[in-house]
């Protein structure tokens, strides 16, 4: 226990100092200062521009900004699924792996462009090395650039700047100077912790037992380093990072940990920079990370608690739930791992979710369905954002006056979008939900009944309209109902909340600056701090209880009393 804790304790340490220096870097690069890498990366940057026929100086409102992400990433779109569909004919594939089935390219391709990064495929056994490169990696950058280029436009707005920048410029930037260099370092520094990178195929070795078996490798360095500073989630082998291969000791679990929370915590600091409301920063900082805190320490407990209905056959109860977990990172880092993939949407995983106790599982599934907490590239903080406009909107009716949020008067049009964004998450998970389950479509993927199955089902659709990625492993999502619903999951949780946030920030930029007065609420300090927390607890309560209530809290319940799955 005292282990785990000083673990805990040192990865959040470390990231703490890193918050500064990595957030005052992305505002530099965002408010086109001058950085250490621009004689090296200035001449890269406007030989794109050339290519690609892109002004750098134009200036984009926020319609033209969401037009050029929407036409960027359909092209994208359509490249990838051709590349999965069509990968036999290309080359760079040793292990002659087959073309990908229509419905399964067509999830993928939109959750790897999406961010999302949900796999119903199998890993090392679907893709060539040439789909994993172009069609996973690629987009790893790409996706994660579009994620934080919509966070730094979103914050120009919130600036007052009446344009929201140039989408084409941010997304050059963001993988020139942000996500190549840091990835580049990285994927060097996890080769020497023994992460494969090689282009040569599978090799047959003898097991213990003299059984002959098939070893794939590939480049794979490249994809952990990205995709987890990009969190993007996804993962080589069908194990993510529980695999030996992707994962192999306890420091680089420590490294993948630290490269997830480093851009969405630094974000937060930039926006204080970029908006010079630094105090602001702090209170949305320091309110995802109370949240932060609390999931930890429910994933932590639920981990270190044994099933009791191990304990009735006999097994140690100090050992804690052991099932599903690498023995090699403990149960420390291993609930700091989920916790952080859950709250900064990355999805990768270095235990199965699936064998947490009901208790701890109640972390990552919150976190998506509040998606809140540090989020992505600018999500978390996009929808903390959302809750400040429902929290202000509230105390405004409350005291009855008109809500003021960053020195601007919100007005009905705010509220409605900012309502509109919020609903959209629960609407996908419960609709389509209520329709598997209405319907009997395709339920013979759920592998457990009662309580369990419906905390898998509840967890597929809530990653992906989280845009998570990561699974609760106990569901086969491979069928075409599951494609094709998680598909329009992904998209539209992806595409109709930037659209609705970018709307609003364009908004907020139009409005006039409100003199502050005693009348006002602060929105910068412990008062405010409180009244958030609570929006997002009242609402998120309201919201998803109902089915938390039927899943994990009640298989809960169940355990202590006894009583398995059936």
């Amino acid at each position: 226990m005292a282990r785990d804790t000083l673990q805990i304790a040192i990865v959040i340490a470390i990231l703490l100092l890193l918050v500064r220096p990595v957030g005052s870097y992305m505002a530099a690069v965002f408010m086109g200062k001058r950085t250490w890498l621009d004689p090296v990366l200035n001449p890269v940057d406007n030989a794109i521009y050339r290519v690609s026929g892109v002004n750098p100086n134009e200036h984009q409102r926020w319609p033209a900004y969401v037009k050029a992400m929407l036409v960027t990433n359909l092209v994208m779109f359509v490249m990838f699924f051709l590349i999965y569909a069509l990968q036999t004919a290309l080359p760079l594939n040793p292990d002659g792996q087959a073309p990908v089935p229509p419905w399964l390219a067509l999830n993928t391709a939109m959750s790897f462009i999406t961010n999302t990064n949900w796999q119903n495929y199998g890993g090392e056994n679907t893709l060539s090395y040439f789909s994993q490169l172009f069609a996973i990696i690629y987009p790893q950058f790409t996706s994660a650039a579009t994620g934080l280029a919509c966070g730094i436009a979103f914050i120009r707005g919130l600036g007052g700047s009446t344009s929201l920048g140039n989408f084409y410029v941010d997304l050059t930037r963001t993988i020139t100077r942000i996500l190549l260099p840091i990835a580049f370092v990285t994927a060097i520094v996890f080769v020497g912790l023994g992460i494969p990178a090689t282009f040569d195929g599978a090799v047959q070795a003898n097991g213990l037992e003299g059984h002959l078996q098939t070893i794939t490798r590939g480049p794979v360095a490249a994809l952990a380093s990205i995709k987890h500073l990009g969190t993007n989630g996804g993962g080589w082998f069908n194990a993510n990072s529980a695999h030996p291969f992707e994962n192999p000791n306890p420091i680089s679990n420590i490294l993948e940990n630290i490269l997830m929370a480093l851009l969405p915590m630094g974000l937060i600091y930039a926006l204080g920079v970029m908006t010079n409301r630094m105090k602001q920063a702090w209170t949305f900082f320091w309110v995802m990370g109370g949240f932060f805190a609390v999931f930890l320490v429910v994933a932590f407990v639920g981990e270190v608690q044994n099933n009791p209905l191990l304990t009735g056959l006999g097994l140690n109860p100090a050992q804690g739930n052991l099932e599903g977990h690498e023995l090699r990172f403990g149960q420390g880092l291993t609930a700091l791992f989920v916790t952080s993939t859950t709250a900064f949407t990355t999805g990768s995983i270095d235990a199965m979710h699936d064998s947490l106790t009901p208790l701890a599982s109640i972390t990552p599934i919150s976190q998506m369905l509040l998606n809140m907490v540090y989020g992505g590239k600018g999500v978390g903080f996009i929808n903390l954002v959302i809750f400040a406009i429902l929290g202000v909107f509230l105390v405004g009716l409350m005291v009855g006056r008109t809500p003021e949020f960053l020195g601007k008067k919100i007005e009905a049009y705010e509220v409605k979008l900012a309502a509109a964004a919020f609903l959209m998450h629960p609407m996908l998970i419960l609709f389509f939900m209520a329709a598997t389950f209405a319907f009997s479509l395709d339920l013979s993927s759920i592998s457990n009944p009662s309580s369990h199955g419906f905390s898998e089902l509840m967890y597929m659709y809530t990653s992906q309209a989280a845009n998570n990625g990561s699974a609760f492993a106990g569901i086969n999502g491979n069928t075409p109902w599951m494609n094709a619903s998680g598909a329009v999951v992904i998209g539209l949780g992806r595409y109709v909340s930037i659209v609705l946030m970018l709307a609003l920030a364009g908004s907020m930029a139009a409005k006039k600056e409100v003199p502050m007065t005693v009348g006002i609420m602060r929105t910068d300090g412990r008062l405010f701090g409180g009244v958030l927390a609570g929006t997002v607890l009242i609402i998120g309560a309201l919201t998803f209880f109902p089915v938390l209530a039927l899943g994990p809290i009640a298989e809960h319940f169940a355990m202590w009393a006894g009583q398995g799955f059936s």
